[in-house]
């Protein structure tokens, strides 16, 4: 394979695109230009979102840039590793509803065996594990054998960041050797040693997630490609990292050539090579792009990184300012591709120089700030730096905490770290809430991302729920952090943890992590699953500090494990009973399963009879009462499937899966956390059954603890209840019945009443009564009588008229009410009492309407009262005539 430069790179790629009839864009600013939600480009598609959203039309449908990029998440890890980097070059491909998966695996292809001229044979794809097209197109056109094809996951090949456009990608890895290996005879694509090293990923976006995990086709399909240009070049000039490709080894050169040491000799000295290798190619290419020195923002951004590069050179021994001349290197290794470094270069220049002299000023006032401040403490007696002292030499004089420490060290007084924390949290939330609000695709800024890729987790909670494990990564609420201290919200990570993360429909573990000592404590409020087998534990730091690379303990709550076990296990017998009743068809729709109880989604087309919930539930609790054993088994899927374990409806698993089996009674594959014996989980009741979606029901059922606080619930509210009636428990049904009793007599009589003061109150209209050929018209008003009162009043009135029609209105409490009646022989000359109160409810600001001989009506003015009686005698007239 022949070695290329990083500037022949950058072309051959741009070109290889150019002939593929892409529009070259020459790189973005390093300013985001309408997005609020990024503080700086870092990622190839991120000046293209609008393209992608379909908030702008591009310029080609066809589009390839090499973007300049900067994440600035892990800044404090730049230098303790080579991986870690601050710059870096994005090459990219897009396409904007023109081609899809077959040209851009095809062109991949072509490129890097064609063109870079990678050997073939020690490259190897993955495609997502659904991802049936792509694998084809690299089965079958591109000739790759299928044992050299990986399927992955969502977590590792599907792209998506909640709602909106995502889909699944495929990522070609080369493989450099067993020099670069870790050794271990498993070591394959994916594992996380340097052999098999990422050079390009193909993201095909074809899906539209609505934000509860559902996909539909995207009309417009999307291509968007990224390989970053250093991992390349480290590949193809085969070097063991970034920082020694050829334009990177030529500025670190320099800078050794300055401090007058050699690379790799001394681990401390490397550190500080690395760091100012990495910031001046940062702050030349951002000041390049107009960013200026600030205290906020991006700005900040910059100063931190000057200022770092700059104490890394006094770490180093270098004399004066230096940072200007590497900046030249930098505009000599890199001008080629971006030609605005030459065309800024006094600019660029001038702004480091005169930011150098003023950290150069600043340091020196900070020391006579420091030595004023070591001034105070001593004729207090005290040997700790406050921490808002110490944040007041960070903030103010660009010193880092641990060179304050380092500084004081020699003279025996310490640092609240503590304090110094809680005051840099206070300008975190304030630059957080000074952000804005994060849109589509912002997702990519939270804090999570920024992890580096190597850090993963694994899960040891089903042997045990007490573990000690080291702390890998801490982060705050927005950023990566070295410590969490009192009062810190945050996420702790760690190589090895007993605590269950959310998954499975199981919810997440409890519980606290603590130092060895006792003197931190983190209560653990959720846990959850992240990208790359990573298992974050979130809540609040209530006591002490911890620090990146401590051993600490990990203690799950015992007891909230257990009834979230007991409440597991009872879905799996849940569900064997349901299938036992209702049939075969029912399959899991889902599920939630926590300490308290349990809710069951499953596939059925009509509401459970209590015959059924009744026959389920003594199902579950026979299976219960006779203590079967729980086996759990980890067995390849064919094995596993061909013991009749029960799988979840169109999920998709590995080559190995967990297989629980409850005695001969379940079988079911489940990755959750259960019972040892159905014993445990001492009894099950369901709560409710009911439909969620058509053909799906849902029942929510309660065992153990859970069903325990459900019964004594109800005992309290029974007691009450007998309290309340003057009575007991036991007695209470019969109580209730002679209640019932003497209610039904006060209520006739009560009703009696009403109708004879109603009557009283209305008096005898019968004389003021119109006859029309023998039907009697009868128009009333009294006062405080409800409906059924009214209709009372109309009976009554009916039998001394003999044939006629009548209308009563009742005023009560500001409301009207209306009811009109007639008699059969009214109805048979023409009489319409739902039509005559149709006629007149609009009059006291209502509506109503009802039967020939039956009608009534409801308003909200009184005052409307005697117009609406004369209008219905009025209407009653024209009806009878």
């Amino acid at each position: 394979m022949q070695t290329y430069g990083v500037n022949e790179l950058r072309k051959m790629f741009l070109d290889f695109f150019e002939s593929k009839e892409h529009l070259i864009h020459k790189s973005y600013s390093l300013v985001p230009h309408n997005d609020k939600s990024l503080l700086l480009i870092n990622s190839g598609m991120a000046p293209l979102k609008p393209y992608f959203t379909g908030q702008e039309i591009p310029p080609k449908r066809r589009m390839a840039t090499c973007q300049k990029c900067i994440r600035t998440g892990d800044i404090e890890n730049v230098g303790k590793t080579a991986r870690h980097g601050t710059f870096f070059e994005m090459l990219g491909n897009f396409s904007f509803g023109d081609y899809f998966k077959r040209e851009a695996i095809h062109w991949s292809w072509e490129f890097l065996t064609e063109v870079v001229g990678l050997d073939p044979n020690r490259l190897y794809p993955s495609v997502y594990v659904d991802d049936d097209e792509a694998f084809e197109i690299w089965n079958k056109e591109i000739g790759i054998p299928a044992k050299r094809i990986f399927k992955f996951g969502k977590e590792d090949n599907f792209w998506e960041h909640g709602s909106g456009p995502c889909g699944p990608c495929s990522e070609i890895y080369y493989d450099r050797g067993e020099k670069y290996g870790c050794g271990r005879p498993d070591c394959t694509v994916g594992c996380e040693c340097d052999r098999y090293m990422e050079v390009w990923n193909n993201v095909f976006t074809q899906f539209d997630n609505d934000g509860h995990g559902n996909y539909s086709e995207l009309e417009q399909k999307n291509i968007d490609t990224g390989m970053g240009l250093e991992r390349l070049a480290s590949v193809v000039q085969d070097v063991d990292s970034i920082f020694d490709i050829d334009t990177m080894k030529a500025l670190r050169d320099h800078v050794c050539r300055l401090a007058g040491v050699i690379y790799k000799q001394d681990e401390k000295s490397d550190i500080s090579i690395r760091v100012i290798t990495d910031h001046i190619r940062s702050v030349t290419f951002m000041i390049s792009d107009g960013i200026m020195p600030s205290n906020e923002g991006r700005g900040y951004v910059l100063r931190r990184l000057l200022r770092r590069a700059c104490r890394h050179g006094r770490i180093l021994g270098i004399d004066g300012k230096f940072l200007s001349g590497l900046c030249e290197t930098v505009i000599g290794g890199s001008k080629d591709g971006y030609p605005e470094l030459e065309e800024k270069r006094d600019f660029i220049l001038n702004v480091i120089s005169k930011e150098e002299d003023q950290f150069n000023k600043t340091i020196d006032q900070g020391l006579g700030i420091l030595a004023e401040m070591e001034g105070e403490m001593k004729e207090k007696g005290e040997t700790v730096l406050s921490g808002d002292h110490a944040f007041k030499l960070y903030d103010t004089y660009g010193f880092p905490l641990d060179l304050t420490k380092e500084i004081l060290e020699e003279k025996g007084i310490s640092v609240d770290e503590e304090g110094f924390q809680k005051a840099m949290q206070v300008q975190r939330e304030t630059a957080r809430a000074a952000r804005g609000v994060t849109n589509y695709m912002g997702a990519d800024v939270t804090v999570y991302e920024s992890i580096d890729p190597s850090v993963t987790s694994i899960f040891v909670g089903y042997e045990t729920l007490i573990h000690t494990s080291k702390v890998t990564v801490l982060t705050t609420e927005s950023e990566i952090t070295d410590a969490l201290t009192e009062g810190v919200e945050g996420t702790i990570f760690v190589e090895e943890t007993p605590f269950y993360a959310t998954s499975g429909g199981q919810n997440a573990d409890h519980g606290v992590i603590t130092s060895e000592d006792g003197s931190f404590v983190f209560q653990v409020k959720d846990v959850k699953k992240l990208l790359g087998g990573k298992i974050a534990h979130i809540g609040t730091t209530v006591k002490g500090m911890v620090r990146t690379g401590e051993n600490v303990v990990l203690k799950v709550d015992e007891e909230n494990r257990r009834l979230s076990g007991r409440n597991h296990s009872a879905t799996h017998l849940l569900q064997k009973a349901l299938r036992t009743v209702l049939g075969t068809h029912v399959e899991q729709a889902g599920s939630y399963v926590d300490a308290a109880r349990l809710r069951f989604d499953f596939t059925h087309f009509s509401a459970l009879t209590p015959e059924e919930i009744k026959e389920v539930e003594e199902i579950v609790n026979r299976a219960i009462a006779d203590a079967l054993p729980v086996k759990v088994e980890n067995l390849p899927i064919e094995e596993a499937k061909k013991t009749g374990a029960q799988a979840l409806f169109g999920e998709k698993y590995g080559d190995i899966v967990r297989v629980v089996s409850m005695g001969e009674f379940s079988k079911e594959f489940c990755g959750g956390t259960h019972v040892d014996n159905t014993a445990s989980i001492g009894s099950f009741k369901i709560i409710s059954e009911s439909g969620v979606a058509a053909g799906v029901r849902r029942i929510e059922a309660l065992t153990s603890q859970g069903l325990m606080n459900y019964y004594a619930n109800l005992e309290q509210i029974l007691h009450e209840t007998a309290k309340a009636l003057k009575t007991t428990p036991e007695h209470l049904e019969e109580k209730i019945g002679h209640l019932q009793s003497e209610n039904k007599e006060l209520r006739s009589e009560v009703e009696s009443l009403k109708s004879k003061l109603a009557k009283d109150a209305m008096g005898d209209v019968t004389d003021q009564a119109e006859v029309l050929d023998g039907i009697s018209v009868i128009t009333a008003k009294v006062e405080g009588v409800d409906m059924n009162g009214l209709r009372d009043l109309g009976d009554q009135l009916k039998e001394k008229v003999g044939e006629g029609v009548i209308v009563i209105a009742s005023v009560a409490d500001g409301k009207v009410s209306l009811m009109a009646t007639a008699t059969d022989g009214a109805v048979k000359k023409g009489a319409h009492a739902g039509n005559l109160i149709k006629a007149i409810a609009g009059l006291v600001g209502g509506g109503g309407g009802g039967r020939p001989n039956m009608a009534q009506a409801g308003g909200k003015n009184p005052d409307g009262v005697d117009a609406a009686l004369a209008k219905a005698k009025e209407t009653a007239k024209e009806q009878l005539a």
